[in-house]
């Protein structure tokens, strides 16, 4: 109880999921992070509602949208179906000889297959 008699309202983890739409074991870990003050009862955890709209607030004043950046394109560029960019070249080839690194196990299987093969 808070002095004057009144009583600060508390939600669960699950009321603060429902409430921004999200999954609780997000909200777990907030507060398991820290960043979402919670009262813990026994296995229990409480989260005051006070705490909850000042964490929100803070992060809603906090978030910005970013405009667009210097010189990159916009997002009516890439959705106007025009090239953005430039692709990323692909790795070279490995030359035709080159095996990928197999498992030791594997190594061993194909070694075996190849003795059987020239009869060794």
């Amino acid at each position: 109880m808070i002095a004057g008699g009144a009583q600060e309202p508390f939600l669960t983890v699950a009321e603060v999921a429902e409430l921004l739409k999200i999954n609780q074991q997000t909200v777990r870990n907030w507060i398991d992070q820290g960043s979402l003050p919670a009262v813990r009862v026994g296995r229990r955890v409480r989260i005051r509602s006070s705490d909850l709209d000042q964490i929100l607030s803070a992060g809603y004043q906090a978030s910005q949208v970013p405009g667009p950046t210097p010189g990159g394109p916009t997002a009516q560029d890439f959705w106007s179906g025009q090239p953005v960019g430039v692709a990323e070249a692909a790795p070279p080839n490995p030359s035709p000889g080159h095996k990928p690194d197999l498992a030791p196990r594997q190594q061993e299987k194909q070694q075996e297959e190849q003795r059987d093969e020239t009869g060794a």
